[in-house]
């Protein structure tokens, strides 16, 4: 008799943790895979550009799956639940450190030409526009910089980010309207040569 061997690949975040809460490890193993990377540069960009603690960090959080699998909801979605572990863990380190106002968020770097050049002049723009970024970025209150990175630095919807913070969909809105509005007033300076 031959056993089918399940595609991991297919299943859905929430259908993994189900199994993996019944005991399949090769389903965690998927998880796992599917967001290591990312939280690794979640926990980077949040904690001081420090790739030793983000790595120890996410290996914490995976550790607490392990530990506590049942902690997950599985009426909940995976991901904006992981995301919510995960800033938590963060702002326990920022009350432990005492320096929250000193995180020093990191801005990826841009995204180049179709054809991977990039004239020097546009380089030197996308560079100043970047520092500056993250300058007028860390001006902002914690409120508004954590929605911001949630939003164009992890790619998260607005419905996930409320999921996310525990606050409604709306507060998202307000918050993220605000972080724009002043960040393109600080930055209006780059409109015309980023084009």
């Amino acid at each position: 008799m031959k056993l089918f061997k399940k595609d991991y690949e297919k299943y859905t975040d929430e259908d993994l943790m189900r199994l993996y809460t019944e005991g399949d490890r090769v389903a965690f193993e998927q998880i796992y895979a599917r967001y290591e990377n990312y939280m690794i540069n979640f926990f980077y960009r949040k904690l001081w550009n420090d790739r030793i603690k983000a790595e120890d960090f996410t290996h914490d959080l995976f550790t607490k799956i392990i530990d506590k699998p049942e902690s997950f909801d599985l009426s909940r979605n995976f991901k904006t639940w992981l995301f919510s572990v995960a800033n938590n863990m963060c702002k326990n380190e920022y009350k432990k450190q005492e320096v929250r106002k000193n995180t020093g968020y990191d801005v990826p770097e841009g995204v180049e030409a179709k054809d991977g050049t990039m004239l020097p002049d546009k380089e030197v723009d996308k560079n100043n526009f970047a520092a500056q970024l993250k300058v007028e970025l860390n001006k902002l209150n914690d409120k508004h910089i954590e929605v911001f990175m949630l939003r164009h630095f992890e790619g998260l919807s607005l419905n996930e980010i409320a999921e996310t913070l525990e606050i409604n969909a709306g507060t998202v809105k307000s918050r993220l309207h605000h972080a724009t509005k002043a960040l393109a007033e600080k930055l209006a300076v780059f409109r015309k040569t980023m084009i």
